[in-house]
């Protein structure tokens, strides 16, 4: 796992540690989700008041997970469809909040999204959350994504960076609630400076996420937490 590092700025509060996880690191990464995903299955969430399905899949680790269906977006402490609480957060996902964070408390929520092939996810901002003062930390699994972020309103000017397997991503400060999303995955080409990057599924993932697909963990605080000495 890669010393974390000042990152490169890409908005005020918006961070991009290239290279975080390091082999080693995304192995047992991708070990540690094959494990969450045997006791929290993957599902197609569906869209508010549509039901129209999602074009990735998710799980979530932690004390809650984040839902959608045609009732709305929410959180909650139990799996949509096994009715079983979310399994514990990988370890290395919690390193990850530890070094890059800078938050004084622990993340509540690691949602997973997979994305296969042809995924992709809307412009939309992450605001179902009451401690809008944490930042989200996000880590990259797998294939290339073109990951585009704006500003505060959909209309905002956007631009477009590219998260290979490994990269941290930081979106807090007064980033926290801009728009991003993903436009699409990219193939495993080799890049002018010669990185092709790891976009190999494993084994332990074979039958969860197919080839040239994608897996994304966004780790999050969702309550205000309490203060020292007050109940």
């Amino acid at each position: 796992m890669a010393a974390a590092s000042p990152g490169v700025v890409l908005a005020p509060g918006l961070v991009h540690h290239p290279g975080y996880l390091d082999a080693a690191a995304r192995d047992r990464l991708w070990t540690e989700l094959a494990r969450a995903m045997d006791e929290a299955p993957p599902y197609t969430p569906r869209m508010p008041r549509t039901g129209r399905p999602f074009s990735v899949r998710m799980t979530n680790c932690g004390a809650l997970g984040w839902v959608s269906d045609e009732v709305g977006y929410r959180y909650q402490a139990h799996h949509p469809e096994t009715g079983r609480p979310w399994p514990a957060m990988p370890s290395l996902a919690l390193r990850a909040w530890a070094d890059l964070s800078g938050y004084h408390a622990e993340p509540e929520a690691c949602l997973v999204n997979l994305y296969g092939p042809a995924a992709r996810m809307g412009l939309h901002q992450d605001r179902d959350e009451e401690a809008l003062d944490a930042p989200v930390v996000s880590l990259s699994l797998g294939a290339t994504a073109l990951f585009r972020y704006g500003g505060l309103r959909r209309g905002d000017p956007t631009r477009s960076v590219r998260l290979r397997s490994g990269d941290a991503l930081v979106i807090g400060g007064v980033s926290r609630l801009i728009h991003h999303g993903v436009d699409r995955l990219l193939p495993a080409v080799v890049d002018l400076l010669g990185e092709a990057g790891d976009a190999t599924i494993p084994a332990v993932m074979a039958d969860r996420l197919p080839a040239g697909g994608r897996c994304n963990l966004t780790l999050r605080r969702v309550r205000v937490p309490m203060r020292s000495g007050h109940a």
